[in-house]
């Protein structure tokens, strides 16, 4: 085989679709821009957003605050989730995915102080609340930032 042999397989090249190339052709005269106005000029565009001159949907929405765009959210537990766990038991984002508390668990998962903590377990978690924290020591279980 040569590179002046080799050609595209059959049918897979089709002839570019020549507008304005008279009404025989079933798109002439206005090349299937229709008649006049900006879309129908050569060069007329619209800017991306751009909405007639009405004021835009970027301009028109209320920005206020700090919207950090690197953020990880972490999921959120409360203590009473806790419950599902045995005496002496670590609790990692693994073990909670594993028992179905959590769903998904991306960047981590932080503790809130919503219930009560009735067992002695090892929370290994990104972040606790005050109040968490208090009430899983107060249990006899160990509360680790990792």
């Amino acid at each position: 085989m040569k590179l002046n042999e080799l050609s595209p397989a059959e049918g897979s090249v089709q002839q570019p679709y020549r507008k304005g190339r008279g009404a025989g052709s079933g798109n002439g005269k206005t090349g299937g821009r229709g008649h006049k106005g900006q879309k129908a000029r050569s060069g007329g565009k619209v800017r991306v957003g751009f909405e007639g001159g009405q004021m835009p949907l970027a301009r028109r929405v209320p920005k206020r605050g700090f919207n950090n765009i690197f953020a990880k959210p972490l999921e959120i537990i409360n203590l009473s989730a806790l419950d599902v766990f045995e005496d002496g038991e670590t609790v990692t984002d693994q073990a909670l995915l594993e028992k179905g508390v959590l769903s998904k668990c991306t960047y981590g998962f932080k503790v809130l102080g919503n219930g009560k903590v009735t067992k002695k377990v090892t929370v290994q978690a990104s972040a606790f609340s005050a109040s968490a924290k208090e009430a899983i020591e107060a249990a006899g279980g160990k509360a680790e930032v990792k």
